[in-house]
């Protein structure tokens, strides 16, 4: 009996040693990352730096409810290009990057949570386009314009495209009413909104050939507990409505 007691005594203090070093540190702070990828994140200015209040969108408006609930410290900045903000998430211990599709090559590289939300993938052709097409092969043909550093533009290039990159996606849009590229590589609904910012619409859908969901990317070196807090916060919000209702606020 007495070592039974003992036996239990022992669990009980290896649970709460477990407990306790599940416990958030509330002097943790993280540094979150973005860019001006409109709906989901974007400077209210229009600008390629802002920071804390001055960024806007479906993601922001999202991940700042889910730290706040979450109890987490954290400074948000949108900076430019991207590919320097994923470096610096991927580099350095308490940071992380938003919106990133969740990739089969980016898995091991980060620690995720959402998803936030969706990104369909599509080449987008003028409204008077007579371009067919049933697969990515029949588009070699073509000049595709994608925007540098993204997954998209990574995409085509496996499959054996070798698109037009530009360091703005919204380039893309001007360059195909121009006639510079014949398809823009990009993703939907974020094209369709980065282009109506610039007066243009009626952007034909001419191949939908992929779709990813978009996440907020960790470093690896951010405590597990964090990132199980912040991915519970957001399962919560999106049971309550609270991810569907911001996603309908801005589309």
């Amino acid at each position: 009996m007495f070592k039974q007691l003992l036996v239990a005594l022992a669990g009980t203090v290896m649970v709460l040693a477990g407990s306790a070093r599940a416990e958030i540190d509330p002097n943790y702070r993280m540094v979150l990352l973005t860019e001006n990828f409109p709906p989901y994140n974007m400077a209210i200015n229009g600008k390629n730096f802002a920071q804390e209040d001055n960024i806007d969108g479906i993601a922001v408006d999202i991940i700042r409810e889910m730290f706040k609930r979450a109890g987490i410290q954290y400074s948000m900045t949108l900076r430019f290009p991207w590919d320097r903000i994923y470096k610096l998430a991927l580099d350095k211990p308490g940071y992380g990057v938003f919106v990133a599709a969740r990739l089969p090559e980016r898995e091991a590289l980060f620690k995720w949570v959402g998803p936030i939300g969706p990104d369909d993938w599509v080449l987008l052709g003028k409204a008077d386009s007579s371009i067919t097409l049933n697969s990515l092969e029949d588009a070699k043909q073509y000049k595709v314009g994608a925007y540098k550093g993204d997954a998209i533009a990574e995409h085509l290039v496996e499959k054996g495209l070798e698109p037009i990159t530009a360091l703005r996606d919204t380039e893309n849009a001007k360059k195909l009413m121009a006639g510079q590229i014949d398809l823009w590589a990009t993703g939907d609904p974020a094209g369709r909104y980065l282009a109506k910012q610039d007066g243009i619409s009626g952007l034909k859908t001419i191949l939908r050939f992929d779709s990813a969901e978009l996440y907020l990317a960790l470093n690896k070196e951010v405590p597990d507990e964090v990132v199980q807090k912040l991915q519970a916060e957001l399962d919560k919000m999106r049971s309550e409505g609270f991810v569907d209702d911001t996603l309908n606020n801005y589309l």
